[in-house]
């Protein structure tokens, strides 16, 4: 991570130590775990790795098992940028322990914090997400899933899609329909082990992560496994998005600060007509560009951040903004590393090519570009700006 960023207002003592040991474990210990072979299996001993390091500790509240009082955005930022310019796939398998999580941390009763969120810290339970569905992505009021209540219980049936972790957590934070009730929503953990719940299939994606399908028939869960309150579950799931959004910016530019470093070290080491790439203008025109939308991504991170860790208010436009500029300015960056590295930076398994896979789908995780361009637009609106 660039020293000068933690020259910013931004950042306390412990967050500038935390910066430099996350890269140096991250360096020693996954920067080879791709999942190249067996996704489900290296994602799962990366959460192990994460857990045993005491990194998960970030991903919940302090008297869970956490490092904070409550969760540190900057922190998680740091974490995900820090470990993104090392490993793409150690990178997810952090990010998704915070998310997968986050529905209980930030809206749980104590009884569910204490059942579930310390054995996620440890790195021993594996935590997912699960709203989004083949007719119902970044339109998630128009998911079909539904939730009965049967006496004290629900009975949870429907699918989910493009769900990460399927397949390999041990809990699923699930959102569904209250059934009967158009405009009511209800968000349920389901174990893994819970009758009628099923796992229907893998999904190959562009940079191997477990991703897959789920499935719920005549799915039985007690009361005590609603999170937050009934009828308010969209509220649950886009309270956690407005915390995660901006770490997802984070980790884009961990991927775009790792292809900087190729493009730099190939700029300076390549010759080329008698000089080095890097005495041609046009590659110093391009090294300059990437360098600025590297400040600027970081820069409008770390402001969402701060503002969500000091005032503890909703930062939705804060974190769409964050989320769609770090995201887009990344993909740049890496097709110009690419560029300037030519023929290697093509070669499946180099770490521009595996950055250019990485990037693509942090545009459309948790909201894609456009998504993220109607929220900023609704809430300037909304504001009267």
């Amino acid at each position: 991570m660039h020293q000068a960023t933690f020259s910013w207002p931004f950042f306390q003592d412990s967050h500038r130590a935390l910066a430099a040991e996350m890269r140096d474990w991250a360096l020693a210990n996954v920067a080879d775990i791709h999942g190249d072979h067996d996704v489900n299996a290296d994602a799962t001993r990366l959460v192990r790795l994460l857990g045993d390091a005491g990194w998960l500790s970030l991903s919940v509240p302090k008297p869970y098992g956490g490092r904070h009082e409550r969760l540190d955005v900057r922190s998680i930022c740091i974490a995900r940028e820090s470990i993104a310019r090392v490993n793409g796939l150690a990178e997810f398998a952090f990010a998704m322990q915070g998310l997968g999580a986050g529905p209980i941390s930030l809206y749980g009763n104590e009884a569910q914090k204490q059942r579930w969120l310390p054995a996620v810290a440890r790195g021993e339970a594996i935590s997912a997400f699960a709203i989004s569905e083949l007719g119902a992505g970044s339109d998630v009021s128009a998911m079909r899933t539904t939730a009965t209540r049967e006496g004290s219980d629900w009975i949870l049936n429907g699918e989910k899609a493009w769900i990460s972790n399927a397949g390999i957590a041990h809990q699923y934070v699930v959102f569904a329909r209250v059934a009967g009730e158009e405009k009511s929503f209800v968000a349920l953990v389901v174990e893994s082990g819970d009758a009628g719940f099923s796992v229907t299939g893998q999904v190959s994606t562009l940079a191997p992560h477990p991703l897959g399908h789920i499935r719920f028939d005549d799915c039985r869960l007690p009361a005590d496994r609603v999170i937050g309150t009934v009828g308010k579950g969209l509220r649950v799931a886009l309270g956690t998005l407005d915390v995660f959004r901006t770490t997802v910016g984070a980790a884009a530019l961990g991927f775009a600060r790792r292809a900087f470093d190729e493009a730099l070290a190939r700029a300076k080491g390549r010759e080329m007509f008698g000089r080095t790439l890097g005495d041609l203008q046009l590659t110093q025109v391009k090294l300059a560009e990437m360098a600025t939308e590297i400040d600027a991504s970081a820069l409008m991170v770390y402001r969402a951040a701060w503002v969500r860790d000091t005032t503890a208010a909703r930062v939705t436009r804060e974190a769409a903004m964050a989320k769609m500029y770090a995201t887009e300015a990344a993909q740049r960056v890496i097709d110009s590393a690419i560029q300037l590295l030519g023929a290697e930076g093509v070669v499946s398994g180099s770490p521009v090519e595996r950055l250019y896979r990485d990037i693509r789908a942090l545009r459309i995780y948790e909201g894609a570009t456009e998504v993220q361009q109607l929220v900023i637009a609704g809430q300037l609106l909304k504001a009267g700006q």
